[in-house]
């Protein structure tokens, strides 16, 4: 599974659940959103695997991703995640720091994981270089290729100017040619990342009378307290904040099937992702917050903005409405969406080719 097909589902509802298997991280990178230390609460394990028993052949997610913290912490749980999912048709991606590449051989458990998964994603960034060299990366990336499964690098940029992605795309594709695509992101002012710097002031709200969706509110996360939330923003991913209007359930009373119908048949949601958190809130008269997320999570409470969401968003004319607005963040593919939510120059990276991968033979030195 190459990282364009798991990114051209990225929209779909209920396509994909993210799961965050611990709080817990070796790696102590300044830029952590999530601020992991190597202490921290760890997804309780029996709980998991009875609610991905829950998927069935009909009814399942196409990807189940894996991450943290660091969720290599915990190999023996990803093998057996993946294993179970597999068992109803879905496929395991894992997201990792890296923090077991030294330059040599991988480690055996991670060779086990690698086999067991069906993508496996290393984070690279000027952060995490200063704990994993870059080139000790690089080896890994050799490593894990070599046991068959597909992998991608998720790289950061510290603002629209920041030339550490194209010099690291370059010797990425002179290495590996397309066999590494690359997702690259933001430096994002949370975590321990909100010491790093001044907070930027915060971007320019759409106009309330416009709709502008949410993207992200596809698929289901699993937070570490197993929670299950309809939004994937860090915040509310680490129990900063917890809006119920984004509440799906929680995994050890929840089924999958149930987490789905909600995921899609609550008109607020559904609202959500049509015509976005800033345009409820002008349609309800509340006073907009200083963010798109925050003004999403301020909903929580409000009678206002469920009356509109119900009277918009509800029975066969809200279901009609929904899935118009998915199909057009779908068609405009994977490049497009990551373009929205990252430096857009570097959006192409997502999918390098655009065809089968084909690996130079190159010498091995970035």
């Amino acid at each position: 599974m190459r990282l364009a097909e798991l990114m051209s589902l990225r929209q779909t509802i209920g396509a994909g659940v993210l799961v965050t298997l611990t709080d817990r991280c070796p790696l102590s990178c300044a830029h952590c959103s999530t601020a992991a230390t190597r202490q921290g609460r760890d997804l309780d394990r029996a709980a998991l695997l009875r609610f991905l028993g829950t998927f069935t052949v009909r009814a399942r997610p196409d990807v189940l991703m894996l991450t943290g913290g660091e969720p290599l912490l915990r190999p023996g749980l990803v093998v057996e995640a993946a294993d179970t999912a597999r068992a109803h048709g879905t496929r395991t991606a894992v997201l990792s720091g890296a923090f077991f590449a030294d330059g040599g051989p991988l480690p055996a458990t991670v060779r086990r994981v690698a086999r067991a998964v069906d993508h496996f994603s290393l984070s690279l960034d000027a952060f995490h270089e200063r704990q994993v060299p870059r080139p000790h990366v690089f080896d890994a990336l050799d490593g894990l290729l070599a046991t068959g499964v597909a992998v991608s690098l998720h790289l950061l940029a510290d603002g629209p100017a920041d030339t550490y992605p194209d010099e690291v795309s370059a010797q990425v594709q002179r290495r590996f040619g397309s066999e590494v695509p690359m997702l690259v992101g933001r430096l994002s002012p949370i975590g321990r990342g909100a010491g790093l710097r001044p907070r930027p002031r915060p971007q320019a709200l759409p106009d309330p009378r416009t709709a502008a969706p949410c993207d992200m509110a596809a698929w289901p996360v699993v937070t570490s307290d197993g929670s299950v939330t309809a939004c994937c923003n860090q915040d509310v991913a680490d129990r900063r904040v917890r809006p119920g209007h984004l509440g799906l359930g929680d995994i050890r009373s929840t089924t999958w099937q149930t987490v789905c119908e909600r995921a899609h048949a609550d008109p607020m949601l559904r609202m959500i992702r049509t015509v976005g958190p800033v345009h409820i809130a002008g349609r309800a008269g509340l006073p907009l917050a200083d963010g798109y997320c925050t003004t999403c999570h301020r909903l929580d409470g409000s009678d206002a903005a469920r009356d509109w969401a119900d009277r918009a968003g509800a029975g066969p004319a809200g279901e009609l409405l929904q899935a118009a607005a998915v199909r057009r963040g779908e068609a405009a593919g994977p490049a497009a969406l990551v373009a929205r939510h990252g430096p857009a120059r570097h959006a192409h990276l997502v999918d390098p080719g655009h065809g089968p991968a084909v690996r130079p033979r190159q010498e091995h030195t970035p």
